[in-house]
Parts: C-alpha cells; sequence; structure tokens
C-alpha cells in the first residue's frame, strides 16, 4: 500500500479467490498535506487505491446464454466523474472543499473569471462595504473564525476568511482563474457538457468536457451600467458600484449615486460626510431596518474588544453558546413574510416609528416619500445604519423623479432639472432576474436563457415548456431538458430565514448525493422530470400568494418585476429547505444509463472491494461494548460498509 505520500509496491492480496486478485502496480497517495489517514475502498482517494482484476468462472454449458457481459468492476468502485463549478464566491469555495469530500473519483474544476477566490467580495470595495449579517453568523458552520475584528465584518476582512477556508482546505488545486465560462453546449452523444472557456489574459477560446456542470455564479455578479439615453456622453468618474475605483478621491466633490439598494445605501452613508454635494436618485421607497434579527447595526466601526476575542479563543464551551445564540435568532424570524401576522404587522409599526425618528429631526418632508406602501420583507431588509442621517444633511438632494438623459456634465431629471456632478456611481444592482448570462443549449438546441427569459414568455401550452419566461426549475436545483446541470444558491437557493453559508453546505450535501448516485449507478444523464418541476412550481405560487413576497413591490425575489412569480426564495422556511435536502426524491428524476440494462455497469461483477483485501475491515458497524450506539445512525453511514 502507500503510506506517508511515498510510492509503495502493491502485493497482491489475493493469491486465489477465484479468479479475482489484485493487479501488480505501484500506486501512489496523494502528496496533499491534508491526507493523513488512508483511504477507505469508495471513499475519496479510491483512485490512489489497489485496482483490482476480476476474471469470471466458466459459465455452465447448459445455463441459458445471457444477453448482457459482467462488467468488471466492484460495486463500490464508482467511475470518474467530471465536474464543473462555474463560479468561485462563497459557494464555489465550498463546493470545493464538500466535493472532493462527498463525491468518491470525482474530478472537480472550478472556473473563476477574476484573479482568486471571493466572489463578490473581492469585486465589491467601494466606501463602506461591510456584510449586513454579524461576522459570526456570516460564515462556515465546519470553520469557526474565534477573532472577527468587528461585529459586522467589512467586505476586506470577509474576502480573507473565505480565501482562508479556501486555502486551509487546498481548493485553489480545482481552480482555474481568470477564466470565463462563455457558453455550454450538451453533446448527446457523449452524454457530456462541452464547455467553451474563454482566457481573459490571453484572449483565446477554448471547449472543454465534463460530465455534469454546477452554476455558482451568484446573484449579484453581473453587474451592468444602467441603460439611459446618453450615459455614453458623460465626461465625468462613471462606475458601477460593484466596480469601484479605488483611487477616486471624493472629497469637496459633487457626486450622485443612483438606488437604493444595499450598496446604495452604504455608498450614501459613507460619501455623504467628505462630498461638497451628493444627488441620491431613488426611485421607489425601501424599509430601513434596524437590524436583521435585533443585532442592531450602528453607522461605524462596532469592533470586538480583545477581552472578547480572548474568551472566544480560550473557552470553546462560551464561544458555542455565544454563537448559537447569535445564529438561532436567524432561524425564527420566518413568521414576518406572512401577510397579517401578528409579527409582520408589528414589525411594519416598529420600522415606520423608526424611520419617523430618525428623519423628523431635519428632513420630516421626506418621510412620506420614504416609508413604503408595501410590507417588510417584500424586499430584502437592509438596516443601512447612518443612511437616514445622511439624507437628512443640507448637503444631500434626495431624488425622486426619473431619470430622462445623462449629459456630458450630470443627469437631467423629466421635470427638465439639470444637475452637474463630477461622478455617477450606480448602485443599480446586478443580473436580477438570474437568467444565465451565458447560452446554455441542450440536446434539442434549447438555449436556457431563452426558456428563463421573462420577455420571451410563451401563451399556449405547447409554447410555455419552451419559453416559462421566470427560472423554472425542480427545487432550484435543476431543470427539465438540460441533463447533468445543477444550481447552486440560484432559483429556490435559499429560504427567507437561516443563513447563506448553511443553505450552500446544505445544498451542495444535496448535489453530492446526487453526483454519487451518478457515478456509483453507471447513470450517464440525469434530469428531473417536467410534472416534478411543474409540480413544484404550483405549490410555490401556492405557498407566497400568502406572503408579503407578493406584495407591490421590485426586488431579486420577483426578478424585479412587482407581480412577477416568486422564484429568488425557498417556498418555506429555511429549517423546511434543510429537512426537504436530507433525502432525494429520486421518482422526480429521469434516467439514462451507459448500458441498454440499468443493473449491468452499477452491480459489476458481484464483489465489493474490501472483499478482495484480506486487511479491509469487513465488520465496521461492531463496537466496543462501552460505546453507545446512535441507533438513528445504525447503517446509515454512506462511506462505511457492509
Amino acid at each position: 500500500m502507500a503510506t506517508n505520500g511515498k510510492v509503495v509496491p502493491v502485493r497482491p492480496v489475493v493469491e486465489k479467490l477465484g479468479e479475482l486478485s489484485v493487479s501488480e502496480q505501484e500506486v501512489s497517495t496523494s502528496s496533499s498535506p491534508s491526507t493523513s489517514e488512508p483511504s477507505t475502498p469508495g471513499t475519496p482517494g479510491t483512485s490512489s487505491q489497489p485496482q483490482y482484476n476480476f476474471v469470471p468462472f466458466e459459465p455452465h454449458p447448459g445455463y441459458p446464454k445471457p444477453r448482457i457481459s459482467i462488467v468488471n468492476r466492484f460495486i463500490d468502485q464508482p467511475r470518474e466523474i467530471r465536474v464543473a463549478v462555474i463560479g468561485g464566491g462563497l459557494s464555489g469555495i465550498l463546493a470545493g472543499v464538500l466535493l472532493p469530500a462527498k463525491v468518491p473519483n470525482i474530478k472537480l474544476t472550478i472556473y473563476e473569471k477574476n484573479h482568486d477566490f471571493g466572489g463578490t467580495w473581492l469585486e465589491n470595495v467601494y466606501p463602506g462595504v461591510r456584510c449586513d449579517i454579524p461576522s459570526h453568523v456570516y460564515q462556515s458552520t465546519f470553520e469557526p473564525k474565534l477573532d472577527w475584528s468587528d461585529q459586522f465584518a467589512g467586505g476586506a476582512e470577509i474576502r480573507d476568511y473565505w480565501q482562508g477556508v479556501a486555502k486551509k482546505h487546498n481548493v485553489y488545486q480545482y481552480a482555474r482563474f481568470h477564466t470565463k465560462v462563455e457558453g455550454l453546449h450538451w453533446n448527446d452523444s457523449e452524454s457530456v457538457w462541452e464547455i467553451t472557456i474563454k482566457n481573459l489574459q490571453t484572449g483565446g477560446t477554448t471547449t472543454e468536457k465534463a460530465e455534469s456542470v454546477i452554476t455558482a455564479i451568484g446573484r449579484f455578479n453581473a453587474w451592468k451600467l444602467p441603460d439611459y439615453p446618453g450615459i455614453a456622453d458623460y465626461k465625468g468618474v462613471l462606475r458601477h458600484a460593484s466596480h469601484w475605483d479605488s483611487s477616486f478621491d471624493p472629497s469637496g466633490k459633487a457626486v450622485a449615486v443612483i438606488g437604493n439598494g444595499a450598496s446604495g445605501i452604504q455608498l450614501v452613508a459613507n460619501l455623504q460626510p467628505s462630498v461638497a454635494r451628493l444627488d441620491h436618485y431613488a426611485r421607489n421607497p425601501t424599509w430601513i431596518a434596524a437590524s436583521w434579527a435585533g443585532d442592531v447595526r450602528q453607522a461605524g466601526p462596532q469592533p470586538y474588544s480583545d477581552e472578547q476575542i480572548a474568551l472566544f479563543k480560550s473557552n470553546p464551551d462560551a464561544y458555542l453558546a455565544f454563537r448559537k445564540d447569535m445564529e438561532d435568532k436567524y432561524w425564527r424570524r420566518f413568521n414576518t413574510f406572512f401577510r397579517g401576522s401578528k409579527d409582520s404587522t408589528e414589525l411594519r409599526s416598529r420600522f415606520t416609528a423608526i424611520m419617523h425618528e430618525r428623519l423628523a429631526k431635519k428632513k420630516p418632508e421626506l418621510i412620506k416619500h420614504m416609508v413604503p406602501d408595501f410590507s417588510p420583507n417584500c424586499r430584502r431588509l437592509t438596516p443601512g445604519p447612518g443612511y437616514l442621517e445622511a439624507i437628512s444633511e443640507p448637503n444631500v438632494e434626495y431624488i425622486r423623479t426619473r431619470i430622462r438623459r445623462f449629459t456630458e456634465t450630470g443627469i437631467e431629471t423629466e421635470d427638465g432639472a439639470h444637475r452637474n456632478v463630477d461622478a455617477i456611481f450606480c448602485a443599480t444592482g446586478a443580473n436580477v432576474s438570474q437568467v444565465i448570462p451565458f447560452p446554455v443549449v441542450n440536446g434539442e438546441g434549447e438555449n436556457l436563457q431563452d426558456v428563463w427569459n421573462p420577455e420571451l414568455k410563451g401563451h399556449g401550452k405547447s409554447d410555455q415548456h419552451k419559453h416559462h419566461g421566470f427560472p423554472y426549475t425542480y427545487l432550484g436545483v435543476a431543470t427539465p431538458g438540460f441533463p447533468n446541470l445543477f444550481f447552486l444558491q440560484g432559483p429556490h437557493g435559499t429560504g427567507p430565514s437561516g443563513t447563506v453559508p448553511h443553505s450552500a453546505e446544505t445544498q451542495l450535501t444535496l448535489l453530492a448525493k446526487i453526483l454519487r448516485k451518478v457515478g456509483r449507478e453507471g447513470i450517464k444523464s440525469i434530469t428531473p422530470s417536467r410534472k416534478a418541476a411543474d409540480d413544484f412550481v404550483e405549490y410555490s405560487d401556492a405557498f407566497f400568494s400568502s406572503t408579503v413576497l407578493t406584495d407591490n413591490c421590485s426586488s431579486w425575489y420577483n426578478g424585479g418585476r412587482p407581480g412577477a412569480r416568486i422564484h429568488g426564495i425557498w417556498p418555506g422556511s429555511a429549517g423546511h429547505l434543510t429537512v426537504v435536502r436530507q433525502n432525494p426524491r429520486w421518482e422526480d428524476w429521469e434516467y439514462e444509463y451507459l448500458g441498454d440494462n440499468r443493473f449491468q455497469w452499477y452491480l459489476g461483477n458481484g464483489w465489493t472491494s474490501r472483499e478482495a483485501d484480506p486487511e479491509s475491515d469487513m465488520t465496521p458497524y461492531l463496537k466496543r461494548p462501552d460505546q453507545k450506539v446512535e441507533l438513528r445512525d445504525v447503517h446509515e453511514s454512506w462511506w462505511n460498509w457492509p
């Protein structure tokens, strides 16, 4: 066997067991420093195990001749599966950690257009960028950071944390940076996705193949400037918030900020003290929350003390209690999403009072324009510390009139007013429709972009299968007609409660179960049925109808289209979503197999690899007499058999 990364000749472990033997070959383990224990047959690292050969016994001459032949493989030795993950943000990093651990014989590639991991936290460097969720909540469940500097970490610290997770778990070995995916095309004859990629350093384009593709492109990644008339004529500094120029000094300048989403609110609060004048264009009102779940956000830093950090590091029980208490609150706010509920009504009253109080001192006239007519949670809540105070200052003009056009020197609104500014910053969001930003073409020539495009919504029953006009999925995981294509933290990807990292982890665990099934059972393609997807959409519509998400507001929950179908969030609580992801409903999927007989490849030669190795543990189910056995776990570990 191979130990400590050294190449050791593998001796035959079976001299004569029928015609079952291990091949005489040299096998080396991974040189990864994280490899500390030998792999169990059938688990990640299997490629470094002995490859056993099997020659069937002589069949009985009088027995009916079978139509199929026996495939020479052990049932616990899955085939290699090439899996491409598109995106290296939080979800892509977690994919690089969890999938290799959970999917035997996976060959993983993570395509990322930027120079490093980090996603939105790598790209967004505008003044004041930080998470509005507490730092100790916005982290992986299995990699706690005990020394967060602030209760609500800045973007750079969050970026460093997730890159640190990637380094610790050697995720960089799977990364292809400066690589932009420009299209996917399903090759039906080979049952693979042909991936068109562009090297952003050289400009060269190539095609690679993978049996499965997972999109992890994020909700707020594909930023774009708004399409206002004359925008190309403007001569000043023009930037999207997600494309900030760190060399720009706003001191003493006249600037405009367009948009009052999370980034726009943070920009206004942080630019106002230093600029000479700030024009804030906000067409629609939005709720400014005191906090998400009772963790109050204040303007400016909210650092942890050295004593608190020392306690977290020295007392694991105290840290666990602190973290559980903080995170628990994010699982218990679900009732505020239901129209007319006591919690929703109280939330509206509380937020209204807070906004009145913070505006009444200097600009009470703004109150009637700021408080929305829709319920809180119709749009994602934004604490916005310092925002209401900023727009109350005399150097800020809050402008609700629609923009008519850009000019060389500024912005003209529909009332004819023209305002000259030195710089314009567009905090106008990204691709909230969640339509994939590149062509995804199946074997029938259908492009998923067209299927989901709201501008191409079908009218007749037959046409609706080709043009749904919204992200049509099965459980937010996959979509009919597009084999071996999976979505990570896309449509219906997270619950209204809970945390984003936990949700990404549970979705990856579900995808790992699907990939394990594909790898072990000789499945060449797996696709959700249309009936299953239709039933899920019907259920979602029924569920969302009684929630405030269907109030008349524009949000990424409805793709920025008031009254449109809700698809940006899960139809149920985060706990509900977690339970759904525990056990795949295999009956909702359609399969194609490597052979004509579905069991030919799967059942293989009738043996397990452990039985061929006299040194293997054939009785892992037996425990010490004094060891407590959790009955719910008995025979439940997928990697441990018989």
